[in-house]
């Protein structure tokens, strides 16, 4: 079953409490391309500057990312820079280079048209609104989004949460579209706006999953040695999203175990920097985490 993903590439500036990194890989589509490899081949959508490293593109081709609709433009690639706080609850942008993705309008190729699943990454909501308008078929259409595009394309984001399947969200970014503090009350606000589906993010609190009249939490897994949380939502995303896309199914249960992939391929994130916790995983390490996730949850 075919897959695209649109969103952000980017080259990041990271520090942490254990060590700072520059110039590696990040964006949203990078994140979410790497975690849904492992399931389905993803076609990525996004633009690069001509500075962009031929190592990454080599990457993505490495893990069967279709980059047939990745953009080249002349000038630099999107640029970001961030530090995390000691306990990594706070995260702070020191610098934000736009560059080529400044001006970037999503172009989908007809096989990208033509799509079963669609994954809106974090981009300007008016920009997501522009693919799925492309789009050709009827795909099954999750979506992530912001807390700046809440404060400032309110209205964007609106008439895109009418037009999805899933809302993929924060418990932050939740608070502030709703006013509500309870995930719950707050999901179903959201799912009267439009999606049948809400996944609220708590962090290292796991993640719940509403839809229809059922309530399911993920809880995050407990790693002793956490590097980087950058990416860790879009990784969340893109396993969720490419283990739906394999099955072909969307149903109380295949949603369910989607949100625990999602949550084994965003705990391989955090595990290294940038995206090399995503990179060159086994099936059996996938299954056996999945596993572990599992006997978590049982009682």
């Amino acid at each position: 079953m075919s897959f695209v993903t649109v969103g952000s590439i980017g080259i990041d500036t990271i520090a942490t409490p254990f060590k700072k990194v520059e110039n590696v890989l990040g964006g949203s589509a990078s994140y979410v391309s790497f975690a849904s490899s492992y399931f389905i081949t993803p076609e990525l959508v996004a633009v690069v500057g001509n500075d962009f490293s031929e190592h990454y593109i080599t990457e993505f081709k490495h893990h069967g990312v279709d980059v047939g609709n990745l953009e080249i433009a002349e000038g630099k690639t999107f640029r970001w820079g961030g530090e995390y706080s000691q306990n990594f609850d706070i995260r702070t942008t020191l610098f934000t280079e736009l560059n080529v993705f400044e001006s970037f309008l999503p172009k989908l190729s007809k096989s990208a048209q033509e799509a079963q699943f669609l994954l809106l990454g974090n981009i300007h909501p008016a920009l997501q609104i522009h693919v799925i308008e492309q789009m050709q078929s009827k795909p099954f259409i999750a979506a992530d989004t912001m807390n700046l595009w809440i404060d400032i394309a309110l209205g964007d984001l609106k008439v895109l949460i009418s037009r999805i399947n899933l809302l993929i969200i924060n418990d932050e970014e939740a608070l502030m579209l709703t006013g509500e503090r309870d995930p719950a009350k707050a999901a179903k606000q959201i799912r009267a706006m439009g999606p049948s589906i809400v996944v609220i993010k708590k962090g290292q609190n796991g993640a719940l999953l509403f839809n229809n009249n059922t309530v399911f939490w993920a809880p995050a897994m407990l790693l002793p040695d956490v590097q980087d949380p950058t990416g860790a939502g879009d990784s969340f995303a893109g396993g969720m999203l490419g283990y739906l896309a394999k099955v072909n199914n969307i149903n109380d249960s295949s949603l369910r175990k989607a949100v625990i992939y999602g949550s084994v391929m965003a705990s391989f994130c955090v595990e290294k920097f940038s995206v090399e916790g995503l990179l060159n995983r086994s099936i059996d390490e996938i299954e056996a985490r999945y596993t572990s996730f599992k006997n978590l949850v049982q009682f």
